[in-house]
């Protein structure tokens, strides 16, 4: 461990057990802030276009949010390593408060687009440093019970989000989406602040120093390279100069933060998080989860509306049911680690999810609502017993000093696969609908004329032919996953002792 760091004691847990289970609530409550976000707001935008404007822009609402939440991951992931976890997670907490407050008060649409942002850089903090102090307040064997907890909140939220947030855009006024996270958020900070307690660090006579050049050049990066990512054959074509501009000036900001990082003397993105075989194999196997969750959160209510003829509702309920089955197989997946370790867990799990993504495709058309629904509580059941090992495995294989870094650079990984995923699959889809339908054409275009009843039944071949093509891209960063485990992850994860 580095000697101008404050040493910590690994083993003392002095937040006591009366305390822990009001700090875990304060825990779930910030997850249910960071997790009911987007999809509160989603069901809202056609009240908040309507009462605001900016109908072109109003995409930037969550591509504003959730730019802001990735590139601010590492970051919070050293700071909370460097200062504790608690200081890093009351301002996270306070900042999304603010900016919740400030959309709320957004008198047009770039006002409510800049707040989001605001919203997003608090967002950051809350979603890796609770994640972090999940694994600080339990020991390795209790710890898949409280990464459950997380894991049902991230289910109930995409369960009730979009209704709660109809109902309030409905029955109240849209800015009441944003305002109903101000008293959540401030028990949840009166919480942590009343009852968490870190451990002791003694001090070292040497102040401790922030990598802010490193901050500022993984910030830039990171929101050059996900901008043209995001933005990318949507707001302007693939090729077009904005897009080779923002990929141009996202790979010499890259070479700059690799410059910057290792001067520094203590980087925000340390080297060990790739030079370790563990946390390197978890990164890149959580950045392929990232990339096939968006094939179904993304495309299935698309097919399940156009090709199965569903009401939003009953398409919503055809993509929640993974959100049943992802925790409880999480809970139960210590049974199985236990006896056969973490990457072969891991393994278990990702490999089932190759083959139930693979086989999509091959679903009747069109098929009836339970045959997708099936496979989607079978992929959620696979899943939990893909990530949640690997997540306390790699928590369990660093001490406090490092969990934070380790933590937020797993889920940074997860989360640019996620852009990265949408991205290539929106790109893939929209190439399977061209060619079918012998012209240029988006899935959004087409979706819009069938609802309006004005596309052929060859438009829902289409596109029932791109969703397929998109899932069987699933499969393949299903299967890039299971190798990389296979090749790069060791056997035995090297856990170190509570």
């Amino acid at each position: 461990m580095d000697s101008t760091r404050p040493a910590i004691r690994d083993t003392e847990r002095p937040t006591t057990a009366h305390r822990r289970g009001a700090v875990v609530a304060a825990l779930m409550l910030s997850m249910a802030l960071a997790a009911l976000d987007s999809t509160i707001v989603s069901t809202a935008v056609p009240q908040i276009v309507g009462d605001l404007g900016g109908f072109s822009v109003f995409s930037w609402l969550f591509s504003g949010y959730l730019l802001a939440v990735t590139v601010t991951l590492p970051v919070y992931g050293k700071l909370s390593d460097t200062f504790g976890r608690k200081p890093v997670l009351v301002a996270g907490a306070a900042l999304f408060l603010l900016g919740s407050l400030l959309c709320a008060l957004a008198w047009n649409m770039a006002a409510l687009i800049a707040f989001r942002v605001v919203q997003g850089l608090g967002g950051g903090a809350l979603q890796g440093t609770v994640q972090t102090l999940a694994a600080d307040l339990y020991p390795l064997e209790e710890r898949p019970k409280i990464q459950a907890r997380l894991s049902t909140v991230w289910a109930v939220s995409a369960v009730a989000g979009p209704g709660l947030g109809g109902v309030l855009a409905a029955y109240a006024d849209w800015r009441w989406i944003f305002l109903v996270n101000l008293p959540i958020g401030a028990v949840a900070l009166w919480l942590i602040v009343r009852h968490l307690r870190e451990p002791q660090r003694e001090p070292s006579g040497v102040r401790p120093r922030v990598d802010w050049a490193g901050a500022l050049a993984v910030f830039a990066c990171g929101g050059a390279l996900l901008t043209a990512l995001v933005q990318g054959g949507v707001a302007w074509p693939w090729l077009s100069p904005p897009s080779l501009a923002l990929f141009g000036t996202g790979l010499l900001l890259l070479v700059a933060v690799v410059v910057i990082e290792r001067r520094a003397a203590e980087p925000i993105i340390p080297g060990w998080v790739w030079r370790r075989r563990t946390i390197a194999a978890v990164n890149l196997a959580l950045g392929a989860l990232g990339l096939l969750m968006v094939a179904p959160t993304v495309f299935l209510p698309t097919y399940a509306q156009s090709v199965l003829g569903l009401a939003p509702v009953a398409a919503g309920f055809v993509l929640s049911v993974w959100t049943l089955s992802w925790p409880v197989s999480a809970a139960l997946s210590q049974h199985v680690y236990r006896r056969i370790g973490f990457r072969n867990t891991a393994m278990l799990g990702i490999g089932a999810a190759t083959l139930i993504l693979f086989a999509f495709p091959f679903l009747p058309y069109p098929g009836e609502p339970w045959q997708p629904a099936l496979l989607m509580l079978v992929l959620g059941a696979a899943l939990g017993l893909f990530q949640l090992p690997l997540i306390v495995g790699v928590q369990s294989t660093v001490v406090w000093s490092e969990r934070g870094t380790a933590t937020a650079s797993v889920l940074f990984c997860r989360q640019t696969g996620q852009t990265v995923g949408a991205a290539a699959f929106g790109a893939i889809a929209n190439g399977v609908l061209a060619a079918r339908l012998g012209g240029s054409g988006d899935l959004d275009s087409v979706t819009r004329a069938l609802d309006a009843g004005i596309a052929p039944e060859a438009t829902r071949r289409a596109i029932a032919d791109a969703v397929h093509a998109v899932y069987l891209g699933a499969a393949g960063a299903a299967a890039l996953a299971f190798l990389v485990l296979l090749v790069l992850a060791p056997r035995v994860f090297p856990v170190l002792k509570d």
